[in-house]
């Protein structure tokens, strides 16, 4: 817009040609526009922006030795408005040089004058204490032109040849080479011990493990050894219970065959040569009754004899049938049917007697059925 100005964030404008706040020689405008009377008024900017200038310069300190000092200034114009003034009237027309050349000789001067009163260890010691003495020695003139310091440091302190700073780093530096030997001596201690103990540990790492090793080895060599005698034992052990039971299987065997035995022949055998006995005395005592009967011819006293003869001859039956190897099914009704049978074999005999003694072999009911009832 005509006749509106605005200055950059960091600049200052400035409006001559009328009078400023303050008694202020012309207008100072910060941070926003304003409008100017053409022809009539005069717009100039001033930077507010950083400036840097270094400093060199040969100085003696209170011992007499000359040392060499570089330094460096940030400073800027500052931001109220009579240093804005102070500034404008004193560097506007060439800012950046004027005030660069100015602010370094106003360090330089504090700075000689400082140092002159500092011995050579006092300022290698103390160097921020150096920097702090010049910076508050240089802020009044740099205020009274305006400019506000915002740093000041010291870059470096030399003496040239003469060695004296060199002189004075020597036995901090001897002390610092000693107390790094000897801390190289302790590292290659404590790695040498460290070693050893590594090494000692790894031995006996080795001789646990060749222990271990070795005793695995007995354990399996000794179950190897069970193993392989446990073998033949173990076969052995088997052929004796085979044997054993085999043993055992024959004898029982043997008594089941004797019981079959004793059941198949000897008994039925038994049985057999008791009734070819008992018959024999029955044909004997036969005999002997035809015989008596014969001589008596008396049919009444032969029969009345076969009956007096008749429970012997069930009696030995009765004999020769204890012997025997039979089984009675039925309990008391099974003894019952044995004797019916062993009596109704007893009459067999005595009416077979009676049949073959009697001359015409004829029955005599009468005594036989006397005998049954």
């Amino acid at each position: 817009m005509l006749g509106y100005h605005v200055p950059d964030p960091d600049e200052a404008m400035l409006v001559s040609g009328g009078r400023g706040k303050d008694n202020a020689p012309f207008r100072v405008v910060i941070g926003h526009g304003a409008f100017v009377v053409p022809l009539f008024r005069k717009v100039r900017y001033l930077s507010l922006a950083m400036f840097e200038a270094e400093i060199g310069e040969r100085c003696v300190t209170k011992q007499g030795i000359q040392l060499d000092v570089r330094a460096v200034i940030a400073f800027k114009v500052a931001n109220d408005t009579l240093s804005i003034v102070n500034a404008a009237q004193r560097f506007l027309s060439e800012q950046e040089r004027e005030m660069s050349v100015l602010t370094g000789r106003i360090f330089s001067g504090h700075l000689r004058s400082i140092v002159g009163s500092m011995t050579v260890e006092e300022i290698i010691r103390e160097r921020q204490k150096l920097a702090d003495e010049v910076l508050m020695a240089s802020k009044v003139e740099m205020s009274n032109i305006g400019l506000w310091v915002d740093s000041f440091q010291i870059q470096s302190i030399d003496d040239g040849n003469l060695g004296y700073i060199a002189a004075l780093a020597a036995p901090h530096n001897a002390a610092v080479q000693r107390d790094a030997q000897i801390a190289q001596s302790q590292a290659a201690q404590e790695a040498a011990k460290a070693e050893q103990e590594s090494q000692r540990k790894q031995a006996e790492y080795q001789r646990e493990t060749a222990i271990l090793r070795a005793e695995y080895q007995r354990d399996i060599d000794k179950a190897n050894a069970e193993a392989a005698q446990s073998g033949p034992l173990a076969q052995a052990n088997a052929l004796q219970e085979v044997l054993t039971a085999q043993a055992v299987q024959a004898r029982k065997q043997a008594e089941l065959r004797e019981q079959q035995l004793q059941a198949e022949v000897v008994k039925p055998a038994e049985a057999e040569a008791e009734r070819v006995r008992i018959l024999a005395q029955a044909e004997a005592d036969r005999t002997r009754i035809q015989a008596d009967a014969a001589a008596s011819n008396n049919r009444i006293a032969l029969d009345q004899l076969l009956i007096e003869q008749l429970p012997e001859i069930v009696a030995q039956a009765a004999r020769g049938l204890s012997g025997a190897n039979l089984t009675v099914l039925n309990g008391p009704d099974g003894v019952s049917e044995l004797v019916n049978g062993m009596v109704g074999q007893g009459l067999t005999v005595f009416n077979s007697l009676q049949k073959a003694l009697s001359p015409n072999n004829e029955h005599n009911p009468t005594t036989v059925d006397r005998v049954q009832e």
